[in-house]
């Protein structure tokens, strides 16, 4: 289990991304009520993962590259004040800096807007502390290839994740549940995300 649990966390971490409508499914679903399409909803959800782990493998590209170079729990301490941080950033004014885009965007423009929302959401911070046991190791010069190799395996599962979810959740509310829904059952994804957060970069401090 000991060597299972970061791949476990980074399929959970996914899940909970594609589960946020702030992360796609919910422009998704918009995309397709306004044109009226089904299909448009299930050609913005790949988009969607793209822009998604485009920001999570540069977060973890220079995680990694900074652990061939720095002590890891040098790396885990900094990642660690680095998310609380961000996640005070982001309750405090993260909500009047919303990336805008319309909806006659096409697929570049959404995996852009994707990629963005990802980044100012710090999901890449997010997955870190599964991705330090896989890609850290006490002697990197020698095996660089293996962290590269083991670093784009972790950001395709977390985002086959992520894709699975978000694809799940959009088609369910555009064919089944309906927007309405959002009026009645909303929860605060926002308020859970900084928690998310917090919590996260206390964890990795304690290790650190």
């Amino acid at each position: 289990m000991s060597d299972l649990w970061p791949w476990i966390l980074l399929v959970g971490l996914g899940a909970f991304h594609g589960l946020n409508p702030a992360m796609g499914w919910l422009f998704a679903v918009a995309l397709g009520v306004h044109r009226q399409s089904s299909a448009v909803v299930i050609q913005a959800v790949p988009a969607i993962a793209f822009g998604h782990a485009v920001s999570i493998a540069l977060v973890a590209g220079a995680v990694v590259a900074a652990g061939l170079v720095v002590n890891e729990g040098v790396v885990r301490m900094a990642t660690g004040g680095a998310l609380i941080a961000w996640a005070i950033w982001h309750h405090v004014f993260g909500h009047g800096r919303r990336v805008r885009i319309g909806l006659r965007t096409g697929l570049f423009g959404l995996a852009c807007w994707s990629f963005l929302m990802a980044t100012a959401h710090g999901a890449g911070l997010m997955v870190l502390p599964a991705l330090m046991p896989l890609c850290l190791t006490e002697s990197p010069v020698p095996e660089i290839g293996d962290s590269a190799a083991m670093t784009i395996a972790a950001v395709g599962v977390h985002t086959l994740a992520m894709l699975a979810v978000t694809g799940l959740v959009a088609l369910g509310v555009y064919r089944w549940v309906g927007l309405e829904i959002l009026r009645s059952a909303w929860i605060n994804v926002d308020f859970v995300w900084t928690l998310v957060l917090i919590g996260t970069g206390g964890l990795l401090l304690i290790i650190g």
